[in-house]
């Protein structure tokens, strides 16, 4: 079988959707499926649809045509502020978008008329991640811009958090969401469909108890991908963490020490003469390095431990004395490592849809760490 490879337990992930999805649900949230992390895989993203989601969400437009050249016909919005150049494209493609920019919205309102469609947008405000948004005292103004131009319509406002500047979510910004959106809708009327309180870091929050406000809706991905907090990175009390595995290939096995053996008039030989040390731990050399995923985001399998990587080296030590050249190994990534796998063009990738056969390693975990009930 080929590798390096992710392999993605179909019946895993649908258990973590639909996990999340019916826990907001109950709460009067609904969730947004992101599919940036597993670049627009039609399969994938038909996973989240069957789990549950009310649509999908894109940061990259060539994903998004994957999924309709796929045959995904659910509403998919872009989340990242689309470009100049692509406004055309995302018409064709996407029913909304997130904007923060007024000359994009006026560029994504004129392609909308020549396609003879109305585009949603939806406002992005900054409340403290300093990446995207709209500053809240110019909201309502450019809110009723958007009403008053043809071609688009405004359908919500939204908010992200813990994405570049780490501000975790909280009760107090939800609040301050909430006001935002009834401001809007004083000034525009009942306009807003959409209130997105943010991404997985939300969680939380929405699970917490407290008052949802005018919040409706939350864009998911990690976590039901993962089955853990962004934030604190623990577990989702009853969710797998091993829906995705990255598998990669032993090309060496060998105990290696730093020490020369023998004397040698020439320096550069004497170092390049290595002997065996038995009391150093074997090393193992897999194929896989930098260019294929983020060394740092996978978890290493019990009794190894990371040395060094490469541009295309993975270098660990190991207690397993029975890994031999040829032998595979299997990581759990975290969002980093799969978002870099899943895009990296050398590496495979393996859907399964066998049930759920519970075992230690896999077993949702329901008594410790984050328990969202």
């Amino acid at each position: 079988m080929n590798s390096p490879r992710v392999e993605v337990d179909l019946s895993k992930l649908r258990h973590n959707i639909r996990t999340i999805v019916g826990r907001l649900n109950a709460r009067g949230i609904s969730v947004t499926g992101v599919t940036k992390a597993i670049c627009g895989h039609p399969i994938i993203a038909r996973a989240m649809l069957d789990g549950g989601v009310a649509g999908l969400a894109e940061a990259r437009l060539h994903n998004v045509q994957r999924l309709r050249k796929a045959g995904v016909i659910c509403p998919i919005t872009l989340i990242r502020t689309p470009m100049l150049s692509q406004a055309d494209d995302v018409v064709q493609v996407c029913e909304a978008s997130y904007n923060t920019e007024t000359s994009v919205i006026v560029a994504l309102a004129a392609a909308a008329i020549r396609q003879n469609r109305v585009h949603g947008i939806i406002l992005m405000v900054e409340m403290g991640d300093q990446r995207e948004g709209i500053v809240p005292q110019d909201l309502g103004d450019i809110a009723l811009q958007v009403v008053d131009m043809p071609g688009v319509a405004l359908k919500g406002i939204g908010a992200n958090f813990a994405c570049l500047s780490g501000v975790a979510p909280n009760a107090a910004n939800m609040e301050t969401l909430s006001a935002l959106a009834n401001n809007v809708e004083r000034q525009c009327g009942p306009v807003l469909q959409t209130v997105s309180g943010g991404n997985s870091a939300n969680l939380p929050w929405a699970l917490a108890g407290h008052a949802t406000g005018r919040i409706n809706d939350l864009r998911i991905g990690e976590a039901i991908l993962l089955g853990s907090d962004p934030i604190s990175g623990d577990q989702i009390g009853g969710m797998f963490r091993d829906a995705f595995t990255l598998v990669a290939e032993i090309i060496e096995t060998d105990v290696k020490s730093v020490r020369p053996s023998l004397s040698f008039a020439d320096a550069t030989l004497a170092k390049l003469c290595l002997v065996p040390n038995p009391g150093e731990t074997t090393r193992l050399i897999l194929a896989i390095g930098h260019q294929d995923t983020d060394i740092l985001g996978l978890s290493m399998p019990d009794g190894n431990v990371l040395i060094g990587a490469t541009s295309d080296h993975l270098v660990i030590g190991t207690q397993h004395a029975a890994l031999r050249v040829g032998s595979e190994m299997r990581f759990q990534m975290n969002y980093s490592a799969l978002m870099r796998a899943m895009a990296a063009p050398d590496v495979g990738l393996k859907l399964l849809r066998h049930d759920i056969t519970p075992h230690r390693s896999g077993t949702p975990d329901t008594d410790k760490h984050l328990a969202l009930v």
